[in-house]
């Protein structure tokens, strides 16, 4: 089976466009890690498409904020902004999917899926000792996760946690042939706000028969992305920064 792995698009239906654009017919099922809004302008369209179309999908923080299930006393400014705006703006059929989306992981096929980690569905997994501390509660050879909006993977082996390479910013795509004496941990970055200093939307392929993983990057109409932020009121850093990747 050949699957899209899809996180973070946070309501940035332009970047979803073209991800979808550029694997076309190069997978058979699509999952997705988490926080489908908050952040950009288009929070309706993105869950409507997710509701159709992600074949499994666990929640994010922002989409539990949005769907009003998270104190958005633990957001910043910006994100609290966002998510109030959000909570306002989405249709009350699109909140209620929200409210109703699984808590990860979600085991699929051998592998699984989170949105932070394994153990906390809001940890952030950045660096090689944080990830460590994850590796023990691994059940699978694969964990899909997201929530830096960070690309890249972790091999988890009984010699230790080794960061694997990321797609060179001049480069489309890199593939990765996972070993089968390790776990993995895999973050299919940022469709929809990409913080690794590569604006292009970001996204990863799995063939689970031939265990290869595909990173990929594509660019995207940013400018319309950031117009839609800017017309809706929400904070300027939010459409500064699709330009940036940070």
């Amino acid at each position: 089976m050949r699957y899209l792995i899809l996180s973070d698009v946070h309501a940035n239906w332009e970047a979803l466009q073209a991800v979808l654009a550029h694997a076309r017919e190069a997978y058979d099922s699509i999952l997705c890690c988490g926080d489908i809004v908050g952040y950009g302008g288009d929070p309706d369209l993105v869950a409507e498409w997710t509701r159709e179309n992600a074949d499994h999908i666990v929640r994010g923080n922002h989409d539990k904020a949005c769907a009003g299930l998270e104190d958005l006393e633990s957001f910043n400014p910006v994100a609290r902004v966002s998510a109030i705006w959000t909570q306002q703006r989405m249709k009350p059929d699109n909140l209620s999917y929200l409210r109703d989306l699984k808590k990860g992981p979600e085991e699929i096929c051998g592998f699984e899926i989170v949105h932070g980690s394994p153990v906390d569905e809001d940890e952030y997994l950045f660096t090689e000792e944080e990830v460590s501390q994850a590796a023990p509660y691994l059940e699978t050879d694969v964990t899909f996760f997201g929530h830096t909006h960070v690309q890249g993977a972790f091999l988890c082996h009984r010699n230790g946690i080794k960061r694997l390479r990321r797609v060179d910013l001049g480069a489309e795509d890199m593939v990765v042939e996972l070993e089968r004496d390790a776990n993995y941990m895999v973050n299919p970055g940022s469709v929809g706000q990409p913080r690794d200093s590569d604006p292009r939307a970001a996204y990863a392929l799995y063939d689970s028969q031939t265990r290869l993983i595909t990173f990929v990057r594509t660019a995207y109409d940013i400018r319309t992305a950031q117009k839609k932020i800017i017309d809706a009121g929400l904070p300027d850093v939010l459409a500064l920064r699709l330009a940036s990747g940070v």
